[in-house]
């Protein structure tokens, strides 16, 4: 998509009118933008009416195929002096509060505690500051405590400070049964009798040796 010949009102009027007979390749974004600075610049679009103005953009965006608020933005940024081009896209990045050694700081903090609330660890850290006199502890003095987690779950805290979690030992009873015998009641026979259903020698009876 390159202008080799500048191109009057007139000619825009009757490319736009023969608009529907061609066909236009896809563009690089880069391209595109270049083109429609050096349409604007050519066509001197901040000396024309609005009449001009309007032809031209109907131009831009048979040409480009942009939207109408893409062009309106394009021209925009024309008229304010400022080059028609894409804009480099920049990750937003907060400013660094805390640097590596306060993480560790905060990590021998919490070894040495054993790693408490955050509230407490704040009071800690502030009295290690204003009431010590220690200057290592300036920065962290006034941190909140939400910050104070979001340090904990870093990876300079992680390398730090290795928590270790002993195997816990499970006591097991040796020598006692546990099956169901031990539940189970013993069985008593019905009215103090064996299977037969007579009496016992200690109930009275005498023995078969010492009858009559």
């Amino acid at each position: 998509m390159q202008s080799k010949q500048e191109l009057s009102l007139e000619g825009i009027r009757a490319l736009l009118k023969a608009s529907d007979e061609l066909e236009f390749g896809d563009q690089k974004r880069e391209e595109i933008y270049q083109w429609v600075d050096q349409t604007l610049r050519q066509q001197r679009y901040q000396e024309l009416g609005r009449a001009g103005r309007g032809l031209v953009r109907s131009y831009i965006r048979t040409m480009t195929g942009l939207s109408r608020a893409q062009v309106t933005r394009l021209i925009t940024r024309y008229l304010e002096g400022e080059p028609v081009k894409p804009k480099q896209y920049r990750r937003r990045r907060f400013p660094t509060l805390y640097t590596r050694a306060d993480t560790e700081l905060l990590a021998s903090v919490d070894e040495a505690h054993e790693t408490l609330s955050g509230p407490a660890t704040q009071k800690i850290l502030q009295r290690e500051c204003y009431d010590f006199g220690d200057r290592r502890y300036q920065r962290l003095a006034r941190i909140s405590v939400g910050h104070l987690y979001r340090l904990r779950r870093t990876a300079a805290y992680r390398q730090r400070r290795v928590v270790y979690q002993p195997t816990r030992t499970t006591q097991v009873s040796i020598g006692e049964t546990t099956g169901a015998a031990t539940r189970r009641p013993a069985r008593i026979p019905a009215g103090g009798h064996g299977a037969s259903g007579r009496l016992g020698w200690s109930q009275g009876c005498l023995s078969h040796q010492c009858r009559g």
